[in-house]
């Protein structure tokens, strides 16, 4: 079995756990529980909660001390658990423990399952650039299967979902100890500082005003993405309540709908390797706002009926939006950081996105629709968007303005070395 075979299955069932449920829990948590809206909001606060320290914290231990193909197949293991046991609980406070606790072992294995292909290719003297988006692509492909399995299973809004979800995590976390070796880069304690006693290396990145404020950054299109992660699914199926939208085909399948952004992702992650080389960083990531801005615009204009067609193209670009920050971001940090603190650095990477920048966008869209855009028990979904669209915005027009980077196609094009 090729190595690229190898890194292709792992990526699919890495994302195939995560696509199981993360976009059909608010159906779940509404729908099916009745729970409220604060509750929703702090329960999804998990994902940034563990992604600030366990991330970096287990790419330190993979850097130093454990093969970061075997510490990945024991978080999946125990992530897997975890889920399993999350429709057992009845309170929204239990479910935030068990919740947090499964993320805790889920969000590290998202950095360490980039840092296990980039070492697998490097080693194999392959084209990371060229090399990693094919297999990354399948990631996508295994979130939109387990999207399409959760909604055509009937389990968008029960309980089956985390089941789905854990099987599959299992079945990773055993297949991980098969995976190419990933030994710690840091072997010799001797004549260390305390920063690199502790793997704290990474976090010298900082110190460069470039990385700092592309980290800065991260951190505000983390935001970005949460909200689509919270929202997405449960704003289209919210047009049920809508008469003449209540049989719509974009209600009943409102998951394969959403599936459209991973499908576009596809396209888009294949289509990295050209732009990184002939635009660099700064440009790949102002086209990455500049779609988060129109994802959101289009969504607040949009309708199962006439503005179908915004519905759809929103999901479309939602590809460019996501890849081209997500996926460009972690090359990016890779040309910039040693090899010694790969594992430590793409966590850092994880903890600005999905950590802090997952708080912040899980506390502000809470607060700012549960105190401005709610009518009745009903969200006012297009002043929502808006909302969301008017502050992409914002974040493009800084990024422009005081990001500084002079682009040379020469660090992409040694990135196999």
């Amino acid at each position: 079995m090729s190595v690229k075979f190898r890194l292709i299955l792992m990526n699919f069932l890495q994302f195939f756990v995560w696509g199981a449920w993360l976009i059909t829990i608010a159906n779940y948590w509404f729908g099916t529980k009745g729970w409220g809206e604060v509750e929703f909001t702090t329960m999804f606060m998990t994902l940034g909660i563990s992604s600030i320290f366990m991330p970096a914290l287990m790419g330190i231990v993979a850097d130093r001390w454990i093969n970061g193909e075997k510490l990945f197949g024991l978080l999946h293991v125990l992530s897997g658990i975890t889920i399993f046991c999350l429709p057992m609980i009845d309170s929204t406070g239990a479910f935030f423990w068990v919740m947090l606790i499964a993320m805790c072992f889920y969000m590290p294995t998202i950095s360490l399952s980039n840092t296990i292909a980039y070492n697998a290719l490097k080693s194999g003297n392959f084209d990371v650039v060229k090399s990693f988006p094919p297999i990354r692509v399948w990631g996508t492909i295994g979130f939109i299967a387990a999207m399409w399995v959760t909604n055509l299973t009937g389990s968008k809004a029960n309980e089956f979902q985390f089941y789905i979800s854990a099987i599959a995590s299992a079945v990773l976390g055993v297949y991980s100890f098969t995976l190419p070796k990933c030994p710690p880069k840091i072997s010799s304690m001797e004549k260390s500082s305390f920063v690199e006693k502790m793997g704290l290396n990474a976090f010298r990145l900082f110190t460069n005003y470039k990385m700092a404020l592309f980290f800065v950054f991260s951190i505000l299109l983390g935001a970005a993405l949460q909200l689509t992660n919270m929202y997405g699914d449960v704003f289209l199926s919210d047009f049920k309540k809508i008469p003449e939208y209540a049989d719509s085909f974009v209600i009943e399948y409102s998951t394969i709908i959403m599936s459209i952004s991973q499908i576009s992702e596809t396209l888009f992650i294949l289509a990295i390797p050209f732009f990184l080389r002939r635009f660099g960083i700064k440009k790949v990531m102002l086209i990455s706002m500049v779609a988060w801005v129109l994802r959101f615009g289009l969504f607040s204009y949009g309708d199962p009926h006439d503005g179908l067609w915004m519905i759809i193209l929103s999901c479309i670009i939602y590809g460019m939006a996501f890849d081209f920050f997500n996926i460009s971001g972690s090359l990016f940090v890779e040309t910039q950081c040693d090899p010694s603190i790969r594992a430590s650095s793409q966590g850092l990477f994880m903890m600005m996105t999905n950590g802090i920048g997952s708080i912040i966008g899980s506390l502000a869209s809470g607060f700012i629709i549960s105190e401005f855009f709610m009518d009745g028990e009903n969200k006012i979904w297009s002043d929502i968007w808006l909302t969301f669209a008017l502050y992409a915005l914002a974040v493009t027009v800084l990024f422009a303005l005081l990001f500084r980077h002079k682009h040379n196609a020469k660090d992409f094009e040694n990135f196999s070395h």
